[in-house]
């Protein structure tokens, strides 16, 4: 055969194999999803992976309500342990900024440092966005104008940092010190977005590089204050030119950057597993560096805009799943939305009158991990789990999440490298329904139940050493 013959051939080949392939994917995709795979957990009692990341005890408020958004709600937020808790609109629904007769800017805190207290007494601390633009600053008058004066926006962030983390501050007349250290100052609220101003990074009146060059020069001048954190870009998502064109902006202006931050909402929870790699990838050359940076997901949850399945226990098994992922990713802090609605239902884990959502109790679920974490093997197509392991307990929480809500499953359990002795175990639902077995010897190093598991349900098995 002629080698024009073989090339000829080469060619077919390669045409056809180019067209078959996305016919195989989606072949594959429609068995694996008429077939799905039956998980069959095992959890490995000595196979601890490393360090849990309770990246998952953050929440994050939307401007849903002027004022004390928190006040009815403090108990409730306080059984989160959460560690952070992001707001917006510190400007504009304080009224923190006005102007006096001359025409100079007045800065007032008084309302600001109600909802701040309010943080600091469910045991988190603030987590400031920067915005929106004081409508005195405003050239036009509007949330998302730039300023009559960079240098006043520039000011304003000084004293926003001197004021929330000044080492001679004192809120609530008894937080000062060390409680007014790592307080995060975010710039802006997804830029990207129509209606937070449509910001580009492409010059112009509305950039966002100098948004963050005139915020960057307002924190360095802070004065007399404890650590704290700049960062952005708190963009929609995860955007390769966000990214890449804010910093190398950042590196060829010497500009301060903490940390990097975006926001991601999607039903599928898979979505949160290749954040942190894809920002990485895109991080090369002379922003190697800034791989390094903590990045935060200032945003997640199932939808962006208010989905009432979200308050569903799907909701709930989503929850599950999705923190499981942001887990893998070891980004910082991930910051659940929202944890109350307005007066009209939103995307609050809590109601405006302060009722316990799904997605609430899966949020706490979340806190009977301890520890260290396990491996865990035999995962399924809708069934996922992690675990963690204490001096005395084995933990490992169970989720089903099937938007269709079809996938029953008994699934089997298995613990290994169990220590020889008196145990109990306690099984937990998410509605509140538990079954406890009677104190048993385990003399072998492997012990196996099953747990039944409707969809969308959620289960947390404790192994408890007596």
């Amino acid at each position: 055969m002629d080698r024009n013959a073989i090339k000829r051939r080469l060619i077919i080949l390669i045409v056809v194999l180019y067209l078959l392939v996305p016919f195989a994917f989606l072949f594959f995709r429609y068995v694996s999803k008429a077939f799905p795979k039956k998980a069959n957990i095992t959890i490995n009692t000595r196979g601890v992976v490393g360090s849990l990341f309770f990246n998952w005890q953050a929440l994050a408020q939307g401007g849903e309500e002027r004022g004390r958004m928190f006040a009815n709600v403090i108990p409730a937020v306080s059984e989160l342990t959460p560690k952070y808790i992001r707001i917006d609109h510190i400007y504009d629904y304080y009224d923190v900024v006005s102007r006096d007769g001359s025409g100079n800017l007045t800065l007032n805190w008084t309302s600001l440092d109600e909802t701040v207290c309010d943080i600091f007494a469910t045991g988190a601390k603030p987590f400031f966005v920067l915005g929106y633009m004081p409508p005195p600053m405003s050239s036009d008058g509007t949330l998302v104008g730039v300023p009559t004066n960079w240098n006043e926006w520039s000011d304003l962030v000084q004293k926003t940092i001197e004021r929330y983390s000044g080492r001679s501050t004192v809120l609530c007349g008894k937080v000062t010190g060390d409680r007014l250290s790592n307080i995060y100052y975010e710039v802006w609220n997804e830029p990207d977005l129509e209606t937070f101003g449509k910001w580009s990074l492409w010059g112009g009146a509305k950039d966002y590089k100098t948004l963050y060059h005139f915020s960057s020069a307002g924190a360095q001048r802070a004065q007399n204050v404890s650590l704290f954190f700049l960062g952005g870009p708190a963009t929609t998502a995860a955007y390769k030119n966000w990214f890449q064109v804010f910093l190398d902006y950042v590196e060829q202006n010497r500009l301060r950057i903490d940390f990097l931050s975006w926001h991601h909402y999607t039903v599928n929870p898979d979505d949160y597993i290749d954040d942190v790699s894809r920002i990485d990838s895109w991080l090369i050359d002379k922003k190697y560096k800034y791989r390094k940076l903590p990045k935060i997901i200032t945003e997640w949850g199932y939808d962006s805009n208010p989905a009432p399945i979200a308050d569903t226990a799907v909701g709930a098994a989503y929850t599950i799943a999705s923190v499981r992922n942001i887990i893998d990713q070891k980004v910082r802090y991930a910051f659940s939305f929202e944890v109350k609605d307005g007066p009209t239902p939103r995307w609050g884990i809590l109601s405006y009158q302060g009722e316990k959502k799904p997605r609430y109790h899966a949020l706490k679920f979340m806190n009977l991990l301890e520890g260290y974490r396990l491996s865990v093997g035999g995962e399924g197509t809708y069934v996922k789990a992690i675990a963690s392991f204490s001096p005395k307990k084995a933990v490992v929480i169970l989720t089903n999440y099937d938007r269709e809500g079809k996938n029953t499953e008994l699934v089997p359990l298995t613990f290994t490298g169990i220590v020889p002795g008196r145990y109990q175990m306690l099984t937990t639902y998410l509605d509140g329904t538990q079954v406890k077995s009677a104190n048993f010897t385990v003399r072998a190093p492997r012990l196996q139940r099953s747990v039944l598991l409707p969809p969308n349900t959620v289960a947390a098995v404790e192994l408890i050493r007596q």
